[in-house]
């Protein structure tokens, strides 16, 4: 095992005097080809090109001398850091940290970003990350090959953003572009590169700022808001306690996207919002489409809504992580369960209706589950009933799907 490890950031200024300590006594130095041309390596140090961090480490791990590890940026913020110190290389590392590409882009832009959302983009993950970007007003998006800034705006294609393209900072390379997110699928970009996306409502800065990125105490308490914040028209399946329940089943969360089919007056879609996922709002009706809208905005949430006819509208939509079919019956549902979901709820005036959907479910291999949901809305003053409602609450979950 490596006497000492030593992993030391670089945002392309000139290496501290610790850092070069570090160097200067090492036999063994991994790193990108740009590192490995530092002056400071030492001439006689084995040199590992670093592609895979895991073998890198295996490598290390089996070294007899002292090894140093170069990394763009802060090693510490989704860097190698947290490889080498897993349990089955027994690494323990010692760290000179340098600024983070993150940090670098905003600063490059001129913009604060502690209410920034951080991902990073790989090819297992992009889909999510785009997520992210659907549903916040400014992402960082940490880019590798084959999920950079084209890819992000092929798959943002119909919500528009703002990108803030920051390629090979800190070198003489180094290049900031500001374009439109359906610009970036034209141009052929160089990494490492950090996007900066930004889009819709932003939060103003104020002296209750507590917390960096999305402030999870933002806006009203509870899972679904009452039926006068969404002026009092709320349809038939949109009652509070249905969508507090049809929320409870799918468990929207940051890097889903959920699809809200029959969106009436957009409660639904906007307490999905609230919680952080990104929302495609569906519905035929023009007037839907604009109330969900107007929704949307008095809430400070932002959903993409499409008008059209399911299921044929749903073609085209890019994969959802889970549904709420607020309309359109069997039909619909078997045409989302055909997409594989992981999550699919909604709910049926009569059992017949939910025996009719249950088995559709079923058969398209969801677990499903089924319950008659009964509320009675009392005057607290004088302890009358002012409202009662009756539906089956009806979910399906698909085992083998993961997040």
């Amino acid at each position: 095992m490596a006497d000492r490890v030593t992993v030391i950031g670089w945002d392309g200024s000139p290496l501290t005097a610790a850092a070069r300590a570090a160097l200067g006594a090492a036999t063994l130095v991994a790193g990108a080809a740009h590192h490995l041309a530092l002056p400071e390596v030492p001439p006689g140090a084995e040199r590992i090109r670093l592609g895979s961090v895991a073998l890198a480490a295996r490598r290390i791990a089996g070294h007899r001398g002292t090894a140093v590890v170069l990394a763009d940026g802060d090693p510490g913020f989704f860097g190698v850091v947290r490889t080498l110190r897993a349990p089955e290389f027994g690494l323990e590392v010692e760290v000179v940290p340098a600024v983070s590409a993150v940090a670098t882009a905003f600063a490059r832009a001129g913009m604060p970003w502690d209410d920034a959302e951080v991902v990073v983009a790989h090819r297992r993950t992009l889909r999510r990350a785009v997520n992210v970007c659907r549903a916040h007003a400014k992402v960082a998006v940490l880019t590798s090959p084959g999920a950079g800034p084209a890819e992000l705006g092929l798959l943002l294609e119909g919500v528009h953003r703002t990108f803030v393209v920051c390629e090979e900072l800190g070198t003489e390379r180094e290049r900031v572009s500001v374009l439109s997110s359906d610009k970036a699928v034209d141009h052929a970009w160089r990494d490492p590169n950090v996007v900066i996306v930004i889009g819709g409502p932003a939060g103003t800065a104020g002296e209750g700022d507590w917390i960096a990125g999305r402030d999870p105490a933002a806006g009203p308490r509870g899972w679904a808001l009452p039926a006068e914040a969404y002026g009092d028209r709320l349809g038939e399946g949109e009652t509070e306690l249905l969508r507090a329940a049809q929320l409870a089943r799918l468990g929207p969360r940051v890097g889903d996207l959920v699809w809200d089919i029959g969106c009436g007056s957009g409660a639904f879609a906007v307490d999905a919002a609230r919680a952080g996922a990104a929302v495609l709002a569906v519905d035929h009706a023009l007037e839907a489409c604009a109330r969900t809208d107007a929704a949307a905005r008095r809430h400070g949430v932002q959903l993409q809504i499409v008008r059209g006819t399911a299921p044929h509208v749903l073609e085209n939509l890019p994969e959802p992580d889970v549904v709420r079919v607020g309309g359109g019956g069997a039909a619909v549902v078997s045409a989302v369960a055909d997409r594989r979901p992981q999550g699919i709820v909604t709910h049926a005036a009569t059992r017949d209706d939910a025996e009719r959907v249950g088995r559709d479910l079923t058969e398209h291999g969801y677990r499903v589950e089924c319950a008659l949901l009964q509320s009675v809305a009392l005057n607290t003053k004088a302890w009358t009933e002012t409202e009662r409602s009756v539906a089956f609450l009806l979910s399906g979950v698909l085992p083998d799907r993961r997040p």
